[in-house]
């Protein structure tokens, strides 16, 4: 299918670096791609980004019929802007699509329109350290219809816009707040898809933890109130003893790239790793017993964020020492190196554009 390409005849000021904060500004150009039953998907263009105009019926401002991702292109020192696993994060959108019920896309040709897209935009792509390109695919449903069903017709977006870090605490500690009353997902929902509706039912949680002093909530499962499953943003590590922990995908958990990634790297050392159910009493008696090393969180967005603190049902513990820990750093180091094109990529996980 060929792109159709419309360049801007206004080009927006950048931005400087130190100024950028994420995800409140966009670059010039945006990619769009139609579905519509019986066609299928079809009309691939990139156009300059602005407003869209959209009817009031249209179903997914009624039924919720909406999905994303999120991945990042980075800069290298001699200017090469590179793409980090975008295979994996289109592979996850269909996923989300099966879900959701949403027509699948073809794979490759989203990573080949999203490659045209930061190529157009690669002056968008911050050069100063801990900065980056964000980008945000995701599918709507557009049929202007009023009732239950899947819809017939859909729009497949592609936005981008330079980030600086996600949390303000940037590499230091961030405080959270274990969630035992609120509920994300449940086995048989949407929590292993990346459904816009996962994040609607986490704000009420996060609305409350913020106001409590955190920064984030880690969700225990929605049945037994006992098995940690991830952070509202971010999949979570422990160390425990000899052992590198993360809970086990159950389906209510989403599949992260970046989790995947410090997964390989993690065996690659010859480090003990163990993808299993791990419940948050688990993690306090490790804590009481000094076997709690360290813990984080996992994700595109902040890579790798120390976690300093967690308070469950009024019981705060504190940890390594409110300074990131040492696997953690190793991990932040290995995954940057390798995605700003400063240390070896055997994995072969870096894509240029």
């Amino acid at each position: 299918m060929e792109i159709k390409i419309s360049l801007t005849k206004t080009p927006k000021a950048k931005t400087a670096a130190e100024d950028l904060k994420f995800g409140n500004i966009f670059s010039d150009h945006m990619f769009i791609m139609d579905y519509t039953e019986g066609a299928g998907w079809h009309d691939a263009r990139i156009v300059p980004y602005s407003s869209i105009n959209y009817e009031p019926a249209i179903m997914v401002f009624h039924y919720g019929q909406a999905i994303f991702e999120g991945l990042k292109a980075y800069k290298k020192a001699g200017g090469e802007v590179v793409l980090f696993r975008p295979d994996q994060n289109m592979k996850r959108l269909n996923n989300s699509c099966d879900t959701l019920c949403i027509p699948k896309i073809d794979e490759d040709f989203a990573v080949e329109a999203l490659k045209k897209l930061v190529a157009i935009d690669k002056d968008w792509v911050p050069e100063a350290p801990d900065t980056s390109l964000y980008i945000r695919p995701f599918i709507i449903a557009t049929e202007p219809h009023v009732g239950v069903h899947p819809s017939n017709s859909y729009q497949f977006i592609i936005i981008t816009g330079p980030v600086g870090a996600y949390y303000k605490e940037g590499l230091n500690p961030v405080k959270i707040y274990v969630e035992d009353h609120y509920v994300r997902a449940v086995v048989g929902g949407l929590g292993e898809a990346k459904a816009s509706a996962n994040y609607a039912a986490s704000l009420k949680a996060q609305m409350v933890a913020a106001k409590k002093g955190y920064t984030q909530v880690l969700w225990l499962d929605g049945v037994e109130r006992k098995y940690i499953e991830e952070v509202g943003t971010m999949n979570v590590f422990f160390v425990i003893g000899d052992e590198v922990v993360t809970p086990m995908l159950t389906g209510s958990i989403l599949p992260g790239i970046t989790r995947k990634s410090c997964l390989e790297l993690l065996r690659s050392w010859g480090l003990k790793v163990s993808e299993r159910k791990v419940s948050i009493q688990e993690i306090y008696d490790a804590h009481a017993n000094g076997q709690l090393k360290e813990a984080f969180g996992t994700g595109t967005a902040a890579v790798i964020s120390p976690i300093g603190e967690l308070c469950w049902g009024g019981n705060k513990i504190k940890l390594s020492g409110g300074k990131i820990g040492q696997l953690s750093q190793k991990l932040y180091d290995e995954l940057t190196g390798i995605q700003y094109g400063k240390k070896p990529d055997p994995f072969n996980w870096v894509w240029p554009v």
